[in-house]
């Protein structure tokens, strides 16, 4: 099966759980994809806001049913929803639509909230739409990365492959080095115990 063939059987599906995992890396391959002829913009961006916004009700309901558990076992969390706790008590519902743009707390904050007394469809409700803001505004960004690469480059088909190469080896990188940071901050936790 060609990648072509492969992206108009999977893609979707790929957008949709890719998003749930890491939002930003997929999301924009798949808008560049889509600006390719692969897919379709406005689809990419429902199947995005999907995935991303399962992902924050998952994390909310393991704040809301295993929160001492899950604190217990990763205590660098707990220093992470304390922060977390501290600006939901003054910005609760503006932290409600933009955490998924606060990288290092995005996952966080969707923690903190369900072991709050949020109501369940208040949060819903702000994480929906947040979801959407976010898949327009980041699948916007990447279709115009693959038009302004069109405009330099001429015909993208040629170079496609190369450029979804380095976009993906990109997000592995930020990825690799964010677990890398976190690992670190495990072993050697700093002398004021932060």
């Amino acid at each position: 099966m060609t990648i072509n063939g492969l992206i108009h059987s999977y893609g979707y599906i790929g957008v949709l759980i890719g998003t749930f995992v890491e939002g930003e890396t997929t999301l924009l391959l798949a808008a560049f994809a889509a600006h390719q002829g692969y897919m379709e913009l406005p689809y990419v961006m429902v199947a995005a806001s999907i995935g991303s916004f399962c992902g924050d009700q998952s994390f909310f309901w393991l704040g809301r049913k295993r929160r001492r558990k899950t604190l217990f076992r990763h205590p660098l969390l707990a220093a992470k929803v304390a922060k977390a706790q501290t600006l939901m008590e003054r910005y609760r519902a503006f932290l409600m639509l933009i955490f998924r743009f606060m990288y290092g707390l995005r996952t966080v904050i969707p923690f903190a909230i369900g072991m709050s007394r949020t109501p369940v469809l208040e949060f819903a409700t702000f994480s929906a739409a947040s979801s959407v803001v976010w898949a327009v505004l980041v699948g916007g960004t990447g279709y115009l990365f693959g038009n302004a690469l069109e405009n330099l480059f001429g015909d993208m088909r040629r170079y496609e492959l190369v450029v979804l190469g380095v976009v993906a080896a990109i997000g592995a990188m930020v990825w690799a080095i964010y677990l890398y940071r976190r690992k670190k901050k495990a072993h050697f936790p700093s002398k004021n115990g932060h």
